[in-house]
């Protein structure tokens, strides 16, 4: 028997309307902050992804997904979607529309990495950008609209922490005050941490080593070493959450896993998710564009794994979604006919209809198969029905039924359901 490869699923009807609430809440909070829905394509250009993330990154040394195509073109399987949402906004001079451009995106990506609670080697991101403005309150509105999308799905516990990791400008001192503290150190780091050493010391505090861990909690904060600038935009950033009222905590040695980012870092944890409690992170990355050849524009976004978003939903999300409204229990073949009938009528009214042909089942198994799928009503085409033109409907909350006329059907039953 050939199975699913090792890091990816299949995607059971049986839970499929807790990934539909979740993508429909996404779709409906983030319009009304002015986001559009943009697809990329599920591979890129290897050389997007290693210029923009970095080549120093565990996603760009061990992670990807990469590929040559019959012409010899080194090609990657995307695992994140920030790169070909920016290399979108490039290609169709996106950036020269008035205004910033907000953008928002479902879909796979894929990392080759170890499988775990919540992770996966082919997974799910729910993600947005914003292009076109460096102020802290595009930050802060971003995450006052991404703590609503949570809270509108119920998920309780989140707690947001914020950083600052510097600019340009900054950022060179401080990584020549980290690796002062970390050159004592080096012997005892594992053998990733020492490689970061020489690539980009940030990527230590990444570390998932305990001993590492323990290391770095005791390294100097880059909010120490901030410019003017960037301890101003930060400043601005704090100052307008808590005008928001947005709960959240300032974590000094808080970094992003990917060398495009600039100033604003957060994440957003939750209970519950197994021995990495992160449900998702973004920030600011105001050098990216220009990077990959375009103007100087600055960005904001984060991204979410929808499979961990699943997760943490509550345990009675969507739990109805997806029963039918009627089963229709269909006697004889003259009754599976007439069944189509109503049923298609039943359909353009919007009801959700379930019909299985079996006419030598009996009504007994019927009526057992329409509680098993929990509708809420069963209309019972019989050869009496048929002989007089009617449809007996049965209210499986409380068992009560009766025969009426064909035309009245959908009539009774809106009286019936609002009773």
């Amino acid at each position: 028997m050939i199975e699913a490869q090792k890091g990816t699923r299949d995607i059971l009807p049986g839970e499929i309307a807790r990934w539909q609430l979740v993508e429909a809440q996404a779709r409906a909070t983030f319009e009304l902050y002015g986001f559009r829905e943009i697809r990329t394509p599920i591979f890129e250009s290897t050389e997007l992804f290693s210029r923009t993330i970095g080549e120093a990154t565990d996603i760009v040394s061990k992670e990807m997904y990469t590929f040559l195509d019959r012409k010899g073109r080194s090609l990657t399987l995307r695992p994140e979607n920030t790169a070909p949402v920016a290399r979108a906004v490039i290609e169709h001079q996106m950036h020269r529309g008035a205004g910033l451009q907000r953008l928002y995106y479902i879909g796979p990506m894929f990392r080759y990495e170890r499988p775990q609670k919540g992770r996966a080697r082919q997974f799910h991101q729910i993600g947005v950008e914003v292009f076109g403005s460096e102020h802290p309150a595009v930050d802060a509105e971003t995450l006052e609209m991404l703590m609503a999308f949570l809270e509108s799905l119920g998920i309780a516990g989140a707690e947001l922490a914020v950083n600052s990791v510097g600019c340009p400008v900054c950022r060179p001192a401080y990584r020549e005050a980290l690796l002062a503290y970390l050159r004592p150190h080096r012997d005892s780091l594992c053998e990733d941490c020492r490689r970061r050493l020489a690539e980009n010391p940030l990527r230590c505090f990444d570390c998932k080593v305990p001993a590492d861990q323990e290391t770095m909690s005791a390294a100097p904060p880059i909010t120490e070493s901030l410019c003017a600038a960037c301890r101003d935009h930060f400043a601005r950033l704090v100052a307008l959450l808590e005008a928001l009222a947005i709960r959240h905590r300032i974590e000094p040695r808080l970094v992003r896993g990917l060398d495009y980012y600039r100033r604003t870092s957060f994440e957003v944890t939750v209970p519950g998710l197994g021995s990495q409690n992160a449900l998702l992170g973004g920030g600011r990355y105001d050098g990216l564009i220009r990077d990959l050849g375009g103007p100087d524009v600055p960005g904001f976004g984060f991204a979410v794994g929808e499979e961990r978003l699943v997760l943490s939903l509550p345990a009675a999300a969507a739990a109805a979604e997806g029963a039918p409204d009627i089963y229709m229990a269909a006697i004889g073949e003259e009754g599976v006919a007439r069944a189509l009938v109503v049923g298609r009528w039943l359909r353009r009214t919007g009801k959700r209809i379930v019909l299985e042909p079996q006419p030598d089942k009996s009504l007994r198994a019927q009526m057992r198969r329409a509680h098993d799928l929990g509708a809420a009503f069963v209309l019972i085409i019989g050869e009496s029905e048929v002989r007089e033109g009617s449809v007996t409907i049965r209210r499986m909350a409380d068992g009560t039924q009766e025969r009426v006329a064909a035309q009245r059907v959908e009539g009774r039953l809106r009286e019936m359901a609002g009773a």
